[in-house]
């Protein structure tokens, strides 16, 4: 509500500089998010590390492993945002926004990591045990973990989807994963206690498994984007505002992609033949404006206008418009 209100209240335009600023705002807003997330969840970790360096339990080394790697990857997505402020140049025409795309490989082959070690440790366990003590610093370990790590989710897949950053949110279901997992190492302490010795070992195994269910979330979220995936939702909104507009007789291909943390988009429309090249130039810039407004995060459009429906890309040059708006 607050958001709509603003939205209402203040001037807006379509001018190139307005979007640059708006993009460079949002940039700003994931770096606070990945700063603090970062020292959450490095506070969470070092408090973890001194427990299983006094108990020896195994579970909870896997999820320390864990939040370490969660924390460190911080580190991709803070240089894939600095790396996005940069402006176009002729090399990198359309910008550096999809250096998050990098940044959320990095993400998933840093979780990979951590499950290998965490699957190593607990093995390594079973074969040779060894007794864990101080269970309650353990069990207390553990809820600071779920809270640490649950304080990182909201915050992350929040901003994430508030400013459209796919690695974003991804980081942040890994964390609402591992704050689940955190609590799972409450049952290895409470299995130690009642002398099933194996239970430690076993539920870091069962942590390494939760690490790797994360692992499959985030990756089909970096494949979705790096494969130019969008929300179909998203192509219908834009499919219905250009039907609204006044002119166009009929829509042909939508097509939307990611760059960063902002929609492009391509469509072509096609108009009466008997137009005049500014009057087709109009209808293109209305249809234009449209999207812009239609769709969330949609920062820049091209509409190409055909005089014939049966006629894709057009035949009369005169007739033939291309217009593109970018913010």
């Amino acid at each position: 509500m607050r958001h709509q209100l603003a939205h209402m209240v203040t001037p807006h335009s379509h001018e190139a500089m307005d979007k640059v600023d708006s993009v460079m705002e949002t940039s700003r807003e994931g770096m606070r998010t990945l700063w603090l997330s970062l020292g959450v969840l490095g506070i969470t970790t070092v408090i973890q590390a001194a427990i299983v360096a006094l108990s020896g339990s195994v579970a909870l080394l896997g999820d320390t492993i864990h939040n370490a790697a969660d924390a460190l990857t911080a580190v991709p997505l803070g240089i894939a945002f600095v790396l996005g402020r940069r402006d176009a140049n002729r090399r990198y025409t359309y910008g550096y926004g999809r250096a998050e795309d990098l940044a959320g490989i990095a993400i998933v082959l840093t979780i990979a990591a951590s499950s290998a070690l965490a699957a190593y440790e607990a093995v390594d366990r079973l074969l040779n045990p060894r007794d864990v003590t101080h269970l309650w610093a353990v069990a207390i370990a553990a809820v600071v973990g779920f809270i640490g790590n649950e304080l990182v989710a909201r915050y992350r897949i929040t901003t994430g989807r508030r400013i459209g950053s796919a690695a974003l949110v991804a980081d942040g279901l890994h964390a609402r994963t591992d704050g689940f997992t955190s609590l799972a190492v409450l049952l290895g302490a409470g299995g130690v206690a009642i002398g099933w010795r194996w239970a430690d070992p076993v539920v870091g195994l069962l942590i390494t498994a939760a690490i790797l269910l994360a692992l499959k979330d985030a990756a089909r979220e970096v494949y979705r984007r790096l494969m130019d995936s969008v929300d179909p939702a998203l192509v219908d909104r834009a499919e219905a505002a250009l039907r609204e507009v006044d002119g166009v007789q009929h829509i042909g291909q939508v097509r939307m992609r990611w760059i960063g943390h902002a929609l492009r988009a391509e469509t072509d429309i096609v108009v009466d033949p008997k137009l005049t090249v500014a009057q087709g130039h109009a209808i293109a810039a209305e249809a234009e404006h449209a999207l812009i407004h239609a769709v969330p995060r949609l920062t820049a459009a091209t509409v190409h206008t055909d005089p014939h429906a049966d006629a894709p890309g057009g035949t009369d040059p005169h007739a033939i418009l291309s217009h593109h708006a970018a913010r």
